[in-house]
Formats: structure tokens, C-alpha cells, sequence
């Protein structure tokens, strides 16, 4: 963001700079590709107070939610087509409607900041027609869409083949908001000590029975509000993740490699439980990584982790020849499993991506295989909900490895897959999409 872009937001009036930055932030989003958490990184310390920042993540969730509606909106609406240079424009009016559509704020007031966002955006002269569209907006209203039509056709036709019975469930928990699930500390207590801290804030929250370390919150907050986050008892992590340390379940003292440990939260787990393990956090984003070392620092297990920025793909790199008792490879996915925490993922993944994907996952199952000893244990884990990426790929696996067999896992991971690995579907249990395969090399 330019200094002078800065300026213009401190100028604005903060209900007109949060709608401003909302523009902002779903235009990088649409026209450069770029993520919503990346662009949300930018611009959310750009406003001071806890409820405008608040309201920019739920304007622009709201968004990529409805965006077909509102294109559609739009294309009904306007005379003249706005062109690619006035993609600011095109999101503000987006963002107007989120307002009077999915967050149902008071008419007057949504359209007087969006008006206002419109001049501070240096979009004087359109100020008027965003009044005008917005004004439409609020007296004609949007349909109810299909929630099959948020999604890109390919991956709707991709979704209902592979989950027939399953498919408009899928669809539907997507496009909703995600709760909020913490992981306690047992270094620092444990899920009773951190529920009683939670209970004297105020807060309410509920243990899962799926995992032991699991809290649901009732309604999210700023993790900054959370007593004993600061010092490392309270991590933000959901359940479909936490319930990985449950499926790799390494034995006290082994040697465990966390081969796409970014951003580390999986393996602090691990050391939470058991600060015995020998653990490489292994990353090939080395920026990324260093996220993972502030995660084991404010946990407590920075001691315990070793780090290394390297491709777990090619362990003849890096790796010392010393077999791993025990893998957890989260690998690379289309992320289809938690587009209700990215819903950006809808229109960034193309079909061709899978494939590509497909292939990154083989490699990185070949190469950590190659690295475990007999008798060890690879969870092959990913936040994807296609058979591609899952139940195809762990298939292809053991159809070509003798030594490897599938060891099932219970219900508390999803619905079976073919009697070799668990699926849980976007909004089982309120978790997020997550495919675990739990294999053991054989002695």
C-alpha cells in the first residue's frame, strides 16, 4: 500500500476508512489474485479500534460469499459496465451491499460511510451513482441464492461427484462463518484450568469430546482478550487440526519430523502433549517458518523444536540419514476443506491446480516414506475434501509401496473411506474439511 493510499486512510472518517479498505482489500483480491488473509494483514492494523476491525473481516467474508449475487446485482443495475480500472469502485458498491444484505446494519448509516468511503477513495464524481445503486439496493434487495453458485462450476461439479450424498451439505456449511476453536496448553494446565480462566474473563466456551484439548467459543473474540494466550496456554487451532496429533500419536522420545510444519501449530501441539519428542520442524518457506518459531516461542516448546528451511521433496538436501519414528506430512492442498475460514480459495483454485497438486503430494509422500524406519508411522494429512487429493492419493500409495499398510482410524476423524483413511466434511462437529490417512511401514 502506497504512503499516499496511508494517508487517505487516516484522513477518512473511520466508518468511511474501514469501508474504504474493505474496497481496497477485495480488489487485490479479485484482479491480482492475491489471498484475503495476506491482503486483511495489511490493512487491519490500519484501524484502531477492535470493532472496525471487526467489521473490514466480516464486510469482506460477506463478499466473497454473495460475490455472484451482487455481479449479477451489478449487471442488472448499472447502464454503463464498470471497466477494469474501476475495480475499487466495482468492490465498494460490493461492500454496500454486504452491509444492507448479510450484515443487515441500519440503512442510513451504511450508506452515508459508503458514500463517504466512495470520496476517499477519490471517486467524488461517483459519489452519487454509489448513493443511487445503493439506494436500489435497499429497496429492491437480493434473491436467495443457491449455495451451489457461489462456487466456480468446476468445482461444484468436482464436490458433487465425489460427494453426491454430501454435496449441497458441503455447500451450504462453507459459505458459513467459522467458530472459533482454541487448543489448551497441557504445559500450562490443561482444558480445565484454561475453561475456569475463560469462565472468570466471561467468556463462554465448550470442551470437545473429539479431541481433549479442544475449546469451542460461543461467539469469537480478538485472541488479544483471551486470558494466558499472550503467555502461550490458549492457541487458536481448529478441532480438525488439533485431532492430528491424535491420528500420528507418536510414542514418548521419538524422532518425529513436521515436514510442512508452517505455521506451526501441529507440531507445538505435539510438544504440548509431550515435551519428550525429538521434533524437526521442516518448512520450505523460510518466512513461514519463522512464523513457526514465534508459535513454539510463545507456546513454550521453542526448546524442544528444531527448525530447518528446506523441501521435505528432497531429503538427499538436508536430511542426515537418521530414519524419523514418526511423520506428520500436511501437505500442500486446494485448501477446499476450510474455504468457510478462505472463501478466496473459490476463485484462486482452478481446475488444472489440482493436478499439479496431485503431484506435489506424491513426491512428498515418496520422499518422507523414504525418510521413516520400519515400523514407524506417516500421517499423510491435507484441508481438502476431494478424492484426488485424499482417498485417490493414499489408494495410488499403497498400490505401489507392499511395505506400507493403512491402519483405520475411528469415528472421532470423519466419515470412513474406503476402510484406509477418515474424512471429515466442512462443518462436521462445526470443523473444518480435513482427510487424515494414518500409514505404518512395515517392520
Amino acid at each position: 500500500m502506497s504512503k499516499q493510499n496511508d494517508v487517505s486512510v487516516a484522513k477518512a472518517a473511520p466508518g468511511a476508512a474501514t469501508r474504504m479498505l474493505a474496497a481496497r482489500v477485495l480488489a487485490q483480491v479479485f484482479t491480482r489474485g492475491r489471498s484475503l488473509k495476506a491482503e486483511l494483514a495489511w490493512a487491519l492494523p490500519k484501524l484502531a479500534d477492535s470493532r472496525d476491525r471487526a467489521l473490514l473481516e466480516a464486510l469482506c467474508f460477506a463478499v466473497l460469499r454473495r460475490r455472484s449475487t451482487y455481479d449479477a446485482a451489478l449487471q442488472s443495475w448499472m447502464q454503463k459496465p464498470l471497466s477494469a480500472r474501476d475495480a475499487d469502485l466495482r468492490t465498494l458498491l460490493m461492500v454496500g451491499f454486504a452491509q444492507l444484505d448479510v450484515l443487515a446494519l441500519p440503512a442510513h448509516a451504511a450508506l452515508s460511510a459508503t458514500v463517504d468511503a466512495a470520496r476517499a477513495l477519490g471517486r467524488e464524481r461517483q459519489a452519487g451513482l454509489v448513493n443511487a445503486i445503493l439506494r436500489r439496493a435497499q429497496r429492491q434487495g437480493f434473491p436467495e441464492q443457491p449455495a451451489r453458485e457461489a462456487f466456480p462450476e468446476w468445482l461444484a461439479d468436482a464436490i458433487e461427484h465425489d460427494w453426491p450424498a454430501q454435496a449441497e451439505a458441503i455447500f451450504n456449511a462453507s459459505l458459513q462463518p467459522a467458530p472459533l476453536w482454541l487448543r489448551a496448553n497441557r504445559q500450562h494446565g490443561g482444558r480445565d484450568k484454561a475453561l475456569a480462566a475463560l469462565a472468570e474473563a466471561g467468556i463462554a466456551a465448550e470442551p470437545s469430546a473429539l479431541c481433549a484439548d479442544a475449546l469451542r467459543l460461543a461467539a469469537p473474540i480478538a485472541v488479544n482478550q483471551l486470558p494466558g494466550f499472550a503467555e502461550g496456554a490458549l492457541s487458536v487451532q481448529d478441532l480438525s487440526a488439533q485431532c492430528a496429533a491424535d491420528a500420528l500419536a507418536p510414542v514418548p522420545g521419538a524422532r518425529v519430523l513436521d515436514a510442512c510444519a508452517a505455521p506451526g501449530g501441529k507440531s507445538a501441539h505435539l510438544l504440548e502433549r509431550d515435551p519428550s519428542l525429538r521434533l524437526l520442524a521442516l518448512d520450505i518457506d523460510a518466512r513461514r517458518l519463522a512464523r513457526a518459531r514465534d508459535t513454539y516461542a510463545r507456546t513454550g516448546v521453542g526448546g524442544q523444536a528444531q527448525t530447518l528451511a528446506a523441501d521435505a521433496s528432497d531429503p538427499g538436501s538436508w536430511w542426515d540419514g537418521v530414519p524419523f519414528d514418526a511423520i506428520l506430512l500436511d501437505a500442500p492442498c486446494s485448501a477446499t476443506g476450510v474455504i468457510r475460514r478462505q472463501p478466496d480459495v473459490m476463485f484462486h483454485r482452478r481446475a488444472e491446480d489440482i493436478d499439479a497438486l496431485v503431484g506435489v503430494q506424491a513426491r512428498l509422500l515418496e520422499a518422507c516414506w523414504s525418510m521413516l524406519r520400519p515400523g514407524g508411522v506417516l500421517l499423510y494429512a491435507t484441508c481438502s475434501i476431494l478424492r484426488a487429493e485424499n482417498i485417490d492419493q493414499v489408494r495410488a500409495f499403497l498400490k505401489w509401496h507392499p511395505d506400507a499398510v493403512a491402519q483405520p482410524l475411528g469415528d472421532a476423524f470423519g466419515v470412513d473411506c474406503e476402510g484406509v483413511a477418515r474424512q471429515r466434511l466442512p462443518g462436521d462437529n462445526d470443523a473444518d474439511g480435513f482427510f487424515y490417512a494414518r500409514l505404518i511401514k512395515a517392520a
